[in-house]
């Protein structure tokens, strides 16, 4: 990846610009039996929309908070990156009531409804897919993201200096992030092509490294699995021989 990367957003773009075909987060959820393949050009499309859905409709701008109460999902790491090319701090299960915006899903939605800021929910069900009856009080994830623009400029620059992530009372800024991100990805041995399978929460910062950070940093891409405990052992062999998984963190 380039040096000059000091954004996650600059990763995602560095990546896309060397291999857009190439995988970048496999999903599953043990629990459904979903797999949810993407590759970086889908990520970075559904990264771009999320953006201009988090700058146009939401109104949001650098130096705003945002409250996720996310799982790990690939959803997740899509707002994750989202909010880095518009200049957003997400703060991992913050506080709504504190924050600028929150993003919710099907189990948080009445904690998050104590944020005064604008509300968007995820139903995470398979393919994206919408609730069967929309949250009252939220915007639905999967109807308003489809219909945003495929290309995302932000109004204003990121500064890479500026927050960028909250979790487990660490605050970081993009190009800290960064920098622990590569420094995880030497640490793991990852390099490029290296395919981390991760059954760890993202309620950290080892759980958001393993699960994406790390890997994007090195050139690789991570297989996000979600309900891991419901997988047997002979399972999670297969798993890792099918999906030809170099690492793991679980």
């Amino acid at each position: 990846m380039n040096a000059s990367d000091r954004t996650p957003a600059d990763l995602l773009r560095s990546a896309l610009t060397a291999d857009p075909a190439r995988p970048l987060v496999t999903f599953y959820d043990d629990a459904t039996g979903e797999r949810v393949e993407l590759s970086v050009a889908t990520f970075a499309n559904w990264v771009s929309k999320t953006a201009n859905l988090l700058q146009g409709d939401l109104a949001a701008a650098p130096g705003d908070r945002l409250a996720l109460l996310l799982p790990a999902h690939w959803q997740s790491a899509v707002w994750l990156l989202a909010c880095s090319s518009v200049g957003v701090t997400v703060e991992i299960g913050g506080d709504p009531a504190d924050a600028d915006l929150v993003v919710s899903g099907p189990d948080t939605l009445d904690a998050a409804r104590t944020c005064g800021g604008e509300r968007v929910a995820l139903a995470l069900r398979p393919l994206g897919g919408r609730f069967p009856q929309p949250p009252q009080g939220f915007a639905d994830y999967a109807v308003e993201v489809p219909g945003q623009g495929d290309r995302f400029a932000p109004y204003a620059p990121v500064d890479p200096d500026a927050p960028a992530l909250s979790v487990g009372g660490t605050e970081l800024t993009s190009a800290r992030l960064v920098e622990r991100a590569r420094a995880d990805a030497g640490e793991r041995g990852l390099a490029p092509g290296s395919r981390l399978l991760s059954g760890l929460a993202y309620d950290s910062w080892e759980g958001l490294s393993a699960g994406l950070f790390a890997p994007l940093a090195a050139g690789g891409s991570v297989v996000l699995c979600r309900n891991l405990a419901q997988l047997s052992p002979e399972g999670l062999t297969k798993r890792a021989e099918s999906e030809r998984v170099t690492h793991t963190a679980v």
